[in-house]
């Protein structure tokens, strides 16, 4: 059976399949909104390294020195990533990075909690230990997290969208996507 056959015989006669035609514009949403993320948790981070630092430091699995290298770093990570997937610019490649990233944050996340350790995670700001009598929200991080992840696999199955750089330079459009 050829593709043409195969859409042919996906296509219901009463006007065809949407998701074709939608699932370039989900990509967009999907790719902006992650874009978002990213450009807000760098951007909150940026203005002070150190507590970024602090935050790596209290989920207590790295030693304080190299917990202080990464809590500087995060927040031009994230932000790069944010401004990539913003243009539209190696969609999955900025996607299946972000992936990663979001399981590790769900595992230090999901690890705090296994411990007992009572933090805020600093995913959008200073983060680190909390104030006697506040009490972490762990489950609420992990399900944010865990529709991030979301958005970033959409993209890393379908990265091409409008709008982007790619479409632009003729990469990655559309029609050349396999619609499976």
């Amino acid at each position: 059976m050829t593709v043409t056959e195969r859409k042919t015989a996906k296509t219901p006669a009463t006007g065809g399949s949407r998701w074709p035609a939608l699932r370039p514009w989900i990509g967009t949403a999907a790719r902006l909104g992650l874009a978002a993320v990213w450009l807000v948790a760098g951007g909150s981070k940026i203005g002070d390294l150190a507590a970024s630092g602090r935050a790596v430091n209290a989920y207590q699995l790295f030693p304080y020195d190299l917990a202080v290298v990464i809590g500087a770093a995060l927040p031009f990570v994230e932000l790069a990533l944010g401004l990539i997937l913003l243009l539209g610019l190696a969609t999955r490649l900025a996607a299946g990075i972000s992936a990663a990233l979001l399981v590790i944050f769900i595992a230090g996340i999901v690890s705090a909690w296994a411990r007992g350790l009572s933090i805020d995670c600093g995913c959008f700001g200073s983060g680190g230990d909390l104030a006697a009598g506040q009490e972490p929200t762990y489950g609420t991080e992990i399900l944010r997290d865990l529709g991030f992840l979301v958005l970033a696999g959409f993209l890393l199955l379908w990265p091409r969208t409008p709008i982007s750089v790619d479409a632009a330079l003729g990469r990655d459009t559309p029609e050349e996507e396999n619609d499976d």
